[in-house]
């Protein structure tokens, strides 16, 4: 039987409710030292009275904001509540970024208090000291290497669950009274955008939007505490956190917390999570393995595994339904021989829902997992938004949609075809920063999603590009044509081998690209051809593996040819980038965007050899390595030309 969502309007009260309900129930487990070690609601609302008693013993006041960061802990997520709770504001940061990253969001949320995982992020935040004046108080959880640190302000965060412990004992009602006046309209949570083009900005969310959307979410796709979720993401981006934080509190669900990064894929088999989320590039990693395991197999299972992917992909979903006793026999075989095998080894044995988002996901790459059984699913949304906009019900999913709009979502396509949208999850407004602010909310209720799609006769939504991105070829024999530049890298990403591609062409008579190679899936076609390489920019500069990009881009190019918008947009020259683009480098996100301008800039002088016609280039390109620091590659990156293809015209 299904237990009806909670309808508490704030995430302490959510956690009241879980706690009053169901006291026993897991509510997190996280994975220490090789064992699964669970928390239940009480003992998760025990952990946050206690956090919150300590955090106002330290002097936090309502609306002020404390920084967050790590990877997901039970002790994190308890943090946020606690936060919450007392009316503060918890402010998430990711985990991967490098100590400057820290400086701009903290300062711009006035940040004094701060609670991180260990000492990776103890010695970011004392190493910025001098830049964040206000930051007097850091909490740590994982003592580890932090014993002979003697900073000012610097504490365990058991330290302040002990505190909290003795205040909540002299004052039994303190945790209730102040959750109690925490209201659905107060502000929940402040995420920081990627900045891709500039200083990130921080995202106003209330507890009744992040709420609204959660439920919204939930309801469509009838989720309830019987879900399993991995939480593996940063939880600084809202999709992660939607997923693990918003969703996990007003369903009741069990969030699983990996042991590390490194385990995510052993952890991933051992739960058999029923509710999962991956943006494009770790479904495209987890096929990438499955290719190079089958490469390697024996003749006899290639030829299984080519036979029953053939007929499962020959079948859509309708298709399915509608099979006769000789095709539901053959895929039931193919189900024990190939499909379920498959299903487990990816740990996806369990999964009834599983969606993707962040970048368009290409149709083989949909039709895979969907064949084997996986209800792969896209949808759209965006930290403004609060993630759930647009979702694909089970029964119509398209590998061109991002799908219909969710329940109390209102959606308009300007006469510049840019998306605006209406709901109760948007954003209150960017953080002390009103101009940017009244840029993408209008006057009546409406925010401007800076993306470029249409609606299609069934309602669903398809998304180009990002509409300032979306320009036009000047001069040459496609003067005038549509240039969509993460369309057609999202179409060079489809391809298992390569990793990421950065498209050139607004304003200029063609289109040139950058590919940056997958150096696993590379590398090991590269070594079954028996052909030596000592690294990636050795592997990179391989005649033989320009030859196969070459029909990468080629199959790219006739897809683009069979579409009369984008037809013009074929790639006419290409290199293979000398190195792979690397966050830590300022050339993508920390949500791994590409940084489109950044990378022109940084890599002018290629972009200028594509366009004049030469065939090579010199370039001495400086790198930061894993250890901060930095240094100075030098390569000479041979530039190819591509097959193009006349417009494909269909009789009316």
């Amino acid at each position: 039987m299904r237990r009806r969502l909670p309808t508490e309007g704030t995430f302490p009260a959510l956690l009241l409710a879980q706690a009053d309900s169901r006291p026993d129930a897991p509510a997190m487990r996280e994975k220490r030292y090789g064992i699964w070690q669970t928390l239940s609601w009480s003992q998760m609302l025990e952990l946050v009275r206690d956090l919150a008693g300590g955090l106002a013993v330290a002097g936090l006041a309502r609306d002020e904001h404390v920084v967050l960061i790590g990877e997901n802990r039970p002790r994190l997520y308890a943090a946020m509540l606690a936060v919450q709770s007392l009316g503060a504001v918890p402010v998430p940061l990711y985990q991967d970024a490098v100590a400057g990253e820290f400086v701009f969001p903290i300062v711009n949320a006035e940040v004094a208090f701060a609670i991180v995982e260990d000492q990776e992020q103890v010695d970011k935040l004392l190493e910025i000291r001098a830049n964040t004046p206000r930051l007097a108080r850091i909490w740590y959880d994982e003592p580890r290497g932090l014993r002979n640190y003697a900073e000012p302000g610097l504490e365990s965060l058991q330290a302040l669950i002990e505190a909290g412990r003795e205040k909540n004992a002299r004052e039994p009602d303190y945790f209730a009274e102040q959750a109690r006046r925490v209201r659905p309209d107060d502000v929940a949570a402040i995420f920081f955008t990627s900045g891709t083009t500039a200083d990130p900005k921080g995202v106003v969310h209330t507890h009744a939007s992040l709420i609204d959307r959660a439920r919204a979410g939930a309801r469509f796709d009838s989720l309830d505490e019987r879900e399993e979720v991995l939480a593996y993401l940063p939880p600084a981006w809202i999709g992660q956190n939607c997923f693990s934080y918003g969703q996990w509190l007003v369903c009741g669900y069990v969030v699983n917390c990996p042991e590390s990064a490194a385990t995510v894929t052993i952890d991933l088999k051992e739960i058999g999570p029923t509710y999962y989320f991956a943006p494009p590039r770790v479904f495209e990693g987890l096929l990438t393995d499955v290719t190079i395991r089958m490469e390697d197999a024996s003749r006899i299972k290639r030829w299984m595994y080519e036979l029953f992917m053939r007929l499962a992909r020959e079948r859509n979903d309708a298709a399915k339904a509608k099979a006769g006793a000789l095709g539901r026999s053959l895929l039931a075989l193919g189900d024990v021989l190939v499909y379920g095998p498959l299903r487990n080894a990816l740990g996806m044995s369990r999964i009834r829902v599983a969606y993707t988002a962040g970048e368009a996901i290409g149709p083989d790459l949909f039709t895979f997992y969907r064949s084997i059984g996986v209800n792969l699913k896209q949808l759209y949304g965006s930290t403004e938004t609060a993630v759930f906009v647009c979702l694909q019900p089970d029964h119509d999913v398209r590998p061109d949609t991002v799908g219909v709009a969710l329940e109390g979502v209102q959606l308009r396509v300007d006469d510049d075809g840019e998306i605006l949208i209406k709901s109760d999850g948007l954003l209150r407004e960017y953080y002390k920063n009103p101009r940017a602010s009244a840029e993408v909310l209008t006057a009546d209720g409406w925010y401007r999603s800076g993306d470029a799609g249409f609606l299609d006769a069934n309602g669903q939504l398809r998304v180009i590009d990002r509409a300032r991105d979306v320009g036009r070829l000047r001069g040459g024999p496609w003067d005038g044509a549509m240039f969509a530049p993460k369309y057609i890298e999202n179409k060079l990403k489809f391809f298992p081998h390569v990793k990421e591609a950065v498209a050139f062409g607004d304003g200029r008579d063609k289109v040139c690209a950058f590919i940056n190679i997958d150096f696993e899936a590379m590398g090991n076609w590269a070594e079954r051809r028996n052909l030596g390489y000592t690294g990636y920019m050795d592997l990179a500069g391989k005649p033989e593996v320009h030859a196969f990009v070459a029909e990468c881009v080629q199959k790219v190019n006739a897809d683009l040819a069979a579409d009369p918008q984008l037809a013009g947009s074929q790639i006419a020259r290409f290199l293979v980038l000398h190195k792979e683009l690397d966050a830590d480098d300022g050339e993508l996100t920390r949500t791994r965007k590409v940084r489109r301008g950044f990378i022109a800039q940084k890599y002018r002088v290629l972009v200028d050899a594509m366009y004049e016609g030469r065939d090579a280039q010199y370039i001495e390109t400086q790198v930061r390595f894993e250890d901060g620091r930095t240094g100075t590659t030098t390569a000479t990156v041979r530039i190819l030309d591509a097959r193009s293809f006349p417009m494909v015209t269909r009789a009316a």
